[in-house]
């Protein structure tokens, strides 16, 4: 398993906070090697009790035998009485003190203190409540920032987003908005809830009531993998919609698309649908890994159960349905040659013609040279049976498909025998001129034996 340590941090500024009593944290964006970005928040009290811990594990590098090998960075001890003058001029110190404690050799910088420290916790993820009515957030100043900035990693740019819809919160982490507020995105969570600053409040929020600024596609949404990743279900869910799945607890399935609103695409068998991601669990990662995801009882709304949504652009989201993820999938395990329900071809079957699925004579009649063992004769053509509706639709293109699917029954029907007639002709046409089956009467006798008059 791939070794999990930080990258990058970035001091984005201080928090005032007056839950259980007044006091001051820090706001760090901690980048990891496999690309995510958490927002932590730590004390200076806390931060210096971490780099004594640091300095009694590695003595060497801290110079405590001999000051010449010391490589740790020095940090000053807290204050007895900490004011915000203090805290904001202590900024650009602990800025340095990351960027150097980062570069130090691997094993100080990627040890288990270090990363355990930097780890996400839930009190990071769900502040206190009292905290929101009266906390004051101070961000760091743009040229303070800049000048400690690593050089794997520019400076943070929060993306804005636009509401559609009025939000009222459902718990004392979220925070309420109204149609049209722009908001500041912190952190976007896996699950569906994103983490926003809106002026002064701050908190997490269903990513299906934002939409991004420039247009209304969201450009992080990864394509569908139709190979798809095994995944447990965590909790049960009972499908609210048609195009969801019902799964219990336990169930293995396989994720194909991974959308950033929290309710992802996966295929069960045959069956495809929305599920929500926070009952997911992927196989072979360790329990400890879901700290990260906030842990609620409700997956966010979906898009299409928000009312009177308001947007900007002049055309919608564009989605896959479901019709679109099942067809294309089966086209994949067809060729991957795992469709559960993939007849297995006999050594008679090779020696058939592709379009003979089906036995010779569910509505065609056989042929008048034809043995009873199913052997035709020589001089007498061979009639290849009529494929099924499912096949045709199956090796047809796209914009065949989409054509047929506005047809009624009774157009699909004539459809797909039009197709096998012209099939028919143009195979016997070329393989059997010599029996002249060009004759005006074989032809009507075959499609008078189809019902076609």
């Amino acid at each position: 398993m791939e070794e999990i340590y930080v990258r990058h941090v970035e001091f984005l500024g201080f928090e005032k906070r007056f839950f259980p009593s007044q006091h001051y944290v820090y706001m760090l964006m901690v980048k990891w090697n496999n690309l995510s970005e958490k927002l932590i928040y730590r004390g200076y009290p806390e931060i210096y009790t971490f780099h004594k811990s640091l300095m009694e594990m590695f003595p060497i590098e801290a110079g405590d035998i001999d000051k010449k090998d010391r490589i740790i960075p020095a940090l000053p001890a807290p204050k007895w009485l900490d004011s915000q003058k203090s805290t904001e001029t202590r900024q650009s110190t602990l800025a340095e003190y990351c960027h150097s404690l980062i570069n130090l050799p691997p094993k100080i910088s990627r040890c288990q203190l270090v990363c355990n420290f930097f780890k996400v916790r839930p009190e990071d993820e769900n502040p206190p409540a009292q905290q929101f009515k009266r906390n004051e957030a101070i961000v760091m100043s743009t040229d303070k920032a800049r000048g400690n900035t690593s050089e794997i990693s520019g400076p943070i740019i929060l993306e804005s987003y636009r509401v559609i819809s009025d939000y009222s919160k459902t718990s004392k982490y979220e925070i309420n908005l109204l149609t049209g507020d722009l908001v500041e995105i912190v952190e976007k969570s896996p699950n569906g809830w994103w983490f926003c600053q809106c002026d002064i409040k701050r908190g997490w929020v269903p990513a299906s009531y934002l939409e991004p600024l420039d247009g209304p596609e969201e450009p992080e949404d990864a394509d569908p993998n139709y190979a798809g990743e095994l995944y447990i279900t965590t909790q049960a869910y009972k499908a609210a919609q048609d195009d969801e799945l019902t799964l219990e607890t336990g169930e293995t399935i396989e994720v194909i698309h991974k959308l950033l609103d929290g309710w992802w695409v996966v295929r069960k068998g045959e069956e495809t649908g929305h599920f929500p991601s926070m009952f997911l669990h992927k196989t072979g990662e360790k329990k400890e890994m879901e700290e990260n995801v906030i842990r609620r009882q409700i997956p966010p709304p979906r898009r299409s159960t928000i009312r009177n949504a308001q947007s900007i652009h002049g055309k919608g989201r564009k989605g896959i349905s479901q019709n679109t993820y099942r067809r294309n999938s089966r086209r994949f395990l067809l060729q991957k040659g795992d469709w559960p329900n993939q007849p297995r071809k006999t050594s008679n079957d090779a020696t058939q013609s592709p379009l003979q699925e089906k036995e010779n004579g569910d509505n065609i009649p056989k042929p008048a040279g034809s043995s009873p063992g199913g052997e035709l004769k020589k001089g007498a053509p061979f009639i290849p049976p009529r494929p099924s509706p499912e096949l045709i639709m199956e090796r047809c293109t796209e914009n065949t498909c989409k054509k047929v699917s506005v047809r009624d029954s009774t157009e699909c029907h004539l459809l797909f025998e039009g197709i096998f007639i012209s099939v028919f002709f143009m195979y016997t046409e070329q393989k059997y001129k010599c029996n002249n089956v060009n004759d005006s009467s074989f032809q009507l006798q075959f499609i008078e034996g189809n019902q076609f008059i």
